[in-house]
């Protein structure tokens, strides 16, 4: 599996209203491990920059001035992301502009470029329903150090939000099993198998399972009736 983390600044909020992007961050993210290769650029839009913009990720017009525009980039940016899942906090809004500026230069979208879409905000409000998921939030809850990011910035955001779904996701790689080949017997000293100790079994006591079930009436509560720890009933909810 080989995932782009990505993360872009923009002029204003809106694609809609003609803002574009002037900022681009991607770490890459092989077999659930940071590679070490990142793209990173500044954009110059050709346009001014909203004050809202610009007072959450100091870009100012005068830095972009000198610096490339969209289109001299984006063969670059397609072949960096061409084939790889993309992992993005609020996707919506930087698949959004990016699609614009591809549209703009009769490029295909995303969509039709990369291996599909996460998205870590949805993904953090599943796992935590009803609390906060801005990326700072979620550096804190996962041990990140984010002490650094004063401002927003397209690769130091990548960075974290890699350092983030890494976290998030942590034990899934343990899912995958490879069913083909038979468990490798443990040896003796001298290399031979040595003789398999018969499992112990231990069932849980009443107070045990007590527990086991008001913990799971939590979940459901959370999870507003759906607990995939629960059976279901033909034809109904969990129980």
């Amino acid at each position: 599996m080989r995932q782009i983390v990505l993360d872009t600044e923009t002029t204003g909020l809106e694609w809609q209203q003609g803002h574009r992007v002037i900022e681009i961050g991607c770490v890459e993210i092989v077999g659930r491990k940071l590679t070490g290769r990142r793209f990173h650029c500044y954009l110059n839009p050709g346009r001014e920059i909203d004050p809202g913009a610009q007072a959450v990720h100091g870009i100012t017009a005068e830095f972009l001035a000198d610096k490339p525009r969209f289109g001299e980039i984006a063969v670059e940016l397609i072949d960096v992301i061409r084939g790889a899942e993309l992992v993005i906090h609020n996707a919506a809004f930087d698949v959004g502009f990016l699609d614009n500026e591809l549209g703009l230069l009769g490029m295909a979208p995303l969509a039709e470029v990369c291996g599909g879409v996460v998205d870590t905000l949805k993904l953090a409000k599943e796992l935590n329903p009803g609390k906060r998921a801005s990326l700072d939030v979620l550096c804190e809850r996962h041990g990140i150090d984010n002490s650094g990011r004063t401002l927003h910035g397209a690769l130091l955001d990548a960075e974290l939000l890699a350092e983030v779904y890494l976290a998030m996701t942590r034990g899934q790689e343990s899912l995958v099993m490879d069913l083909d080949l038979p468990p490798a017997a443990p040896e003796t000293g001298n290399g031979s198998p040595a003789e398999r100790v018969p499992l112990r079994v231990l069932c849980a006591n009443e107070d045990e399972l007590a527990a086991h079930e008001k913990l799971l009436d939590e979940i459901t509560r959370e999870a507003k009736g759906r607990c995939v720890w629960r059976p279901v009933v033909e034809g109904g909810a969990g129980v």
